[in-house]
């Protein structure tokens, strides 16, 4: 399987993806930093995902030999005899989910948790494509981690604590007077 671009998307997912470590790493201290993984995340499942299948697909590349690395006989099967035939469709939902989880990462709040962790999911099934695959999906798969956590985390600070009392949430006083 020829890449778009040659050299430029691999050293794109590299850079991108060493960028989501590193910024996970320092998200829970540095609001500067969840914002640049952020960043790195959309623009890698945007740009170097949804936008190099959907050049792939434009040139005529047909993915087949993409599961060959896999030691499990039924995905490098499944891959040959179901995706590489029907390719156009199943790559195109590819595209548009990564768009979608590229797009969906830069909502605030739970919508980004949850678009962190599915990506986090995404990336972890990749390995069954063969061992080269943990190389990139066990690192990146950290960094979004920490970037949830930090999300998370940040998310927590701003509701109202249990025990918090405020005007909005405070039970009305009585008027009648205490003894």
């Amino acid at each position: 399987m020829t890449l778009v671009g040659g050299w430029i998307l691999p050293v794109a997912w590299a850079t991108l993806g060493l960028t989501i470590v590193l910024c996970g790493v320092r998200a829970q201290r540095s609001p500067r930093a969840l914002r640049i993984g952020i960043g790195a995340v959309s623009l890698l499942w945007v740009v170097f995902g949804a936008g190099a299948n959907l050049l792939m697909l434009a040139d005529g590349t047909t993915y087949t030999g993409f599961a060959d690395g896999s030691p499990i006989d039924v995905v490098q099967h499944t891959w040959e005899s179901l995706v590489v035939p029907h390719h156009h469709a199943f790559i195109g939902l590819l595209v548009v989910g990564e768009a979608l989880a590229g797009a969906l990462v830069l909502v605030r709040g739970r919508v980004r948790e949850v678009t962190l962790l599915a990506l986090v999911a995404f990336n972890l099934t990749l390995i069954v494509f063969g061992w080269g695959f943990a190389v990139w999906a066990l690192p990146v798969s950290s960094g979004l981690l920490l970037l949830y956590r930090a999300e998370r985390l940040r998310n927590l600070r701003r509701l109202p604590s249990a025990g918090a009392s405020s005007a909005r949430h405070r039970a009305p006083r009585s008027r009648v007077p205490s003894p």
